[in-house]
């Protein structure tokens, strides 16, 4: 029986998966301030190719880090209005270290040191955990979960023709979806007003023309009135 046996074992030793998901997970998130024109950099930021077995269990682990980077962004502002401007070994720095601020400081600042060394732990990569904590969490501040997607490529790789997939940080490729909007209704009374809208206004050439009508009739019916009988 596969009591608690979660997750695919990809023909791997469990320390030997955990470091491959380890490089794979530094290797995405490094990828966000990676330069296209850099060698041997990746062609587009914030993507990484490989088997679609591997893309879905890496999504998971990546989502948790970034999760746990969002949690600390309210607990480190907190922090920053505590702290001080003044240079680091300056007088003014020495003077509020050894005030009740820097404790204050201190005891605000803690949470957020423990989440860095718990990604740490996961990463072990001081890059990757700080584009987790900087970049990372505030572009997906506002966003609840689902945070990278995968998508299947047609080719497959070269030599074993195992599926292959791209996963993804979501948000600058997105597509926006045109399917199941209302048909727009329209009403007889919109119709009309629509078609009055859309009538040409007269010209000043067949304004002049009727009115230079109008005169002559006029002017007929004044001398048919004068004749005598």
């Amino acid at each position: 029986m596969r009591h608690r046996v979660r997750g695919r074992h990809l023909g791997r030793t469990s320390s030997h998966r955990k470091a491959m998901f380890r490089n794979m997970a530094c290797s995405l998130i490094r990828s966000v301030r990676a330069d296209p024109e850099e060698y041997g950099s990746p062609k587009v930021a914030g993507r990484i190719i490989t088997t679609v077995a591997k893309a879905k269990e890496l999504r998971p682990q990546v989502e948790k880090l970034i999760t746990l980077a969002r949690k600390s962004l309210p607990i480190q502002r907190k922090a920053d209005e505590l702290g001080t401007s003044a240079e680091r070994n300056s007088e003014q720095w020495r003077n509020w270290r050894k005030s009740e601020g820097w404790q204050e400081w201190n005891q605000a600042q803690a949470p957020v040191l423990a989440m860095r060394r718990k990604a740490y732990s996961v990463l072990r990569d001081n890059e990757a955990v700080d584009i987790l904590f900087s970049d990372l969490a505030e572009t997906f501040e506002e966003r609840q979960g689902g945070y990278t997607r995968i998508v299947k490529l047609a080719k497959p790789r070269l030599g074993d023709a195992g599926p292959q997939a791209l996963i993804e940080f979501v948000g600058v490729r997105d597509r926006v979806s045109t399917k199941g909007s209302a048909p727009v209704v329209v009403t007889d009374d919109e119709e009309a007003v629509a078609e009055e809208q859309t009538e040409e206004p007269a010209s000043e050439e067949a304004v002049a023309e009727e009115t230079a009508t109008a005169e002559s009739e006029e002017s007929t019916e004044e001398s048919s009135e004068e004749k005598p009988e």
